[in-house]
This record gives C-alpha cells, structure tokens and sequence, in this order.
C-alpha cells in the first residue's frame, strides 16, 4: 500500500504547471543520456551522504505546491525578487541545492540548454525514492522553467509543521488532493531527518498548553525529552522513523503507535 500511494503522489504533482501537455520520453531525441545521468548522480550524492536524496525529494513539494512545478524555488534574490529559499517553511530546512547544481552542470555539458530544472526536480525525486527502495516508475516531463519566484506565496501556501489534520486536509482539497494523496505525501518523511525545532512544541507546548502531546508515547517522549531537551538546539536533527534509509511503510506503523518524530 505504501508503494502504491507514494506512486500516487508523484504521479498527482508531476502534472502540474506545464506549458504544453506532458508525456514520457520527452527527452528521447534531444538528450537521450538525462534521465541515466541524474539517476547516476543521485546514486553518487547518496553514496556520499544518505540524507541528501531524502533532501532532493522534498524539493518537490516545496516547488510544486507554490504555482506549480516550475523551479522557482531553485531561484536566489534578486535585487527586485525575493526567492523562495527563504521562505517561512523553506529557511534553514531545505537542503542539497548542490545535488541539483552538480545534476544541471552534468546535463549543461551533454546536452547544453535542453533539459529544464523543472524537469530535473521531478526525475531527481523520483530517483530518491526508487534507490531507498520505494518504486519506480516513468515520469512524464517538458515543463518549463520560471523566471520568478514568489516568496510571499510560499508563505500563504505551504502548510507549517504545527498544521493539524483538519487544517492539512482543508488545505490539500484547495489543490483537488483528496486524503489519500496528503498520506502519501506524508509517507514520504519515510526517509531523512528533521531538526527538533520542528517538534518542540510538541514536546513542550501542545496548543499553548505548556505540556506535552499526549498522542506521544511515554518512553518515546523520554526518549525525545533527552535529545531534544528545552532550550537545547533545535538544528540537532533526528530520524523519522526506525529506517531512514528506506522508503517503507514503517513510518506509519511508527505513527500509529504514537512514535512519529
């Protein structure tokens, strides 16, 4: 089931802001190496550091859901534009822009000028979860690149880390996403890490209460209290699951039994 709905979610988002309809093999003829070169580089990015793909594939989120999957968020300031990079969900959480850079560099020299960034993000996450062990599966490409970002909309858009479920499906049927599709989306943490700024008034301060979540279970609360203790650096990172490495669905079972990071 996990496959399945992780599938489903890539296969949702892959579909969004393109100029002319998408479709498979796009790059078949102008540059026929792209899609072997990025699933390379992405091989050699994990070999050299195991949290990056989980980085490359949140990408795709962040790029997708604000306007559509045009690579803005890959764009720095300008004097006149202020970029994505720092938006509220995107500054100092976002991370491996160099596995893109390297991934473009790569595909500049094969086939200058012809892939987009776009379209790298997309394979890129498809990628990330093909090599932790998730599925695969052909991905349908020609979009464009923008030639702005929109900070301000990346912060009225994207949902923040304290969003309860009522308000994260609210805001997912905005985007005709059904419930289903924001569990796929979440089975994506199956991989990676995560800062424990993000959870801090989880352990702390649930809703201004000055206590902790109660959906949290003890001794996993113990166990967070000592790596994550008040006033401590909320930029130490931990796991999501008991598998990091790989996509499964033990993030699931691992929230269902009141263990989610």
């Amino acid at each position: 089931m996990t496959s399945l709905l992780l599938s489903l979610l890539f296969l949702l988002l892959v579909t969004m802001a393109a100029a002319e309809p998408l479709r498979p093999g796009f790059y078949s003829e102008t540059c026929p190496p792209a899609e072997f070169i990025i699933r390379d580089l992405m091989r050699k990015a994990m070999m050299r550091e195991p949290r990056s793909v989980a980085s490359v594939m949140r990408f795709q989120f962040h790029d997708c859901f604000v306007n559509g999957c045009d690579a803005s968020l890959l764009l720095d300031d300008t004097p006149n534009m202020l970029g994505e990079k720092l938006a509220l969900s995107n500054i100092n959480s976002l991370r491996s822009f160099e596995v893109v850079d390297e991934v473009k560099e790569a595909l500049e020299k094969a086939c200058p000028g012809i892939v987009s960034c776009a379209d790298i993000i997309i394979m890129a996450a498809r990628d990330a979860v093909a090599l932790t062990g998730g599925p695969d599966w052909v991905v349908r490409l020609g979009r464009k690149d923008s030639l702005t970002a929109g900070q301000e909309d990346s912060n009225n858009i994207m949902p923040s880390p304290r969003a309860n479920a009522s308000s994260l499906i609210d805001l997912f049927s905005q985007f005709n996403l059904s419930v289903k599709d924001l569990v796929a989306l979440s089975g994506s943490h199956s991989i990676g890490e995560a800062r424990y700024f993000s959870i801090m008034f989880r352990l702390y301060n649930q809703s201004g209460s000055g206590k902790p979540d109660t959906v949290i279970q003890p001794g996993f609360r113990e166990k967070l209290d000592k790596l994550c203790p008040l006033g401590g650096d909320g930029n130490v990172t931990g796991y999501l699951d008991a598998t990091p490495r790989l996509i499964n669905n033990q993030y699931f079972k691992e929230l269902a039994a009141g263990r989610g990071f």
